[in-house]
């Protein structure tokens, strides 16, 4: 697995793409590697950074896997139950979810699971069991009471007074079309490749002109005129 995705890495980068997320059977590639301990670093990488979050296929196994582990149900050198209950936070939701509310009934993952939450907003129905589990649990308590204070909000970093910028000028109107060309549906799965095909109907060399302006080193800011 490690050979071919690399190979892949290789090939996108010939092209200024990033990798592809892993997929469902390369993730369970991720997880043998993992369990087996053959290059911790690189399949702990794969797995922190390379899957996409919520319900894909792919993060199914992934929460799966950090379950196991968080709950002590199985062993893997390079991830602890804490850290497991960590990375389950960074899935913004979906499968991890349950897996977290779960933790906040055990010691050693309690605390990570509870902090977890609390700066969670994808919750949905799985709101009122926490709720209900504040009642006798002091964690899912405190994840309450931060919802409540919207701490998932007011501990971000403030916007500053001015934010200076270069104008991206485009003339006329942008619609849907401008951006996600109709004609470029095929790629559009592969949102970097298709960003590629951004503006190409509508001036000449669209990214080119981006990448000039980048130059200077400051944000960028679509203006259409």
């Amino acid at each position: 697995m490690k050979e071919a995705y690399l190979k892949h890495c290789d090939e996108r980068k010939s092209e200024n793409l990033p990798p592809l997320v892993l997929n469902a059977k390369q993730t369970k590639s991720v997880v043998e590697g993992l369990i087996l301990g053959s290059d911790d670093d690189f399949y702990l990488d794969l797995l922190t950074h390379r899957i996409p979050p919520g319900v894909d296929e792919a993060a199914y196994v992934k929460a799966g896997f950090l379950t196991s582990i968080a709950k002590g149900d199985e062993s893997c050198k390079a991830i602890s139950q804490k850290h497991a209950t960590f990375l389950l936070g960074t899935m913004l939701g979906g499968y991890s979810i349950n897996s977290l509310i779960d933790l906040l009934d055990i010691d050693e993952t309690a605390e990570e699971a509870c902090k977890a939450l609390s700066h969670t907003i994808l919750i949905y129905e799985a709101h009122q069991s926490i709720v209900e589990k504040s009642t006798r649990n002091e964690h899912a308590k405190k994840i309450v009471d931060s919802w409540a204070s919207a701490d998932w909000f007011t501990s971000k970093e403030p916007l500053p007074e001015s934010i200076k910028a270069v104008v991206f000028r485009v003339d006329g109107e942008t619609n849907t079309d401008d951006l996600s060309p109709a004609t470029e549906a095929w790629s559009r799965p592969d949102i970097p490749l298709h960003a590629k095909a951004m503006l190409i109907k509508k001036m000449d060399k669209p990214l080119e002109k981006i990448e000039q302006l980048k130059e200077k080193g400051l944000p960028l800011a679509y203006v259409g005129d």
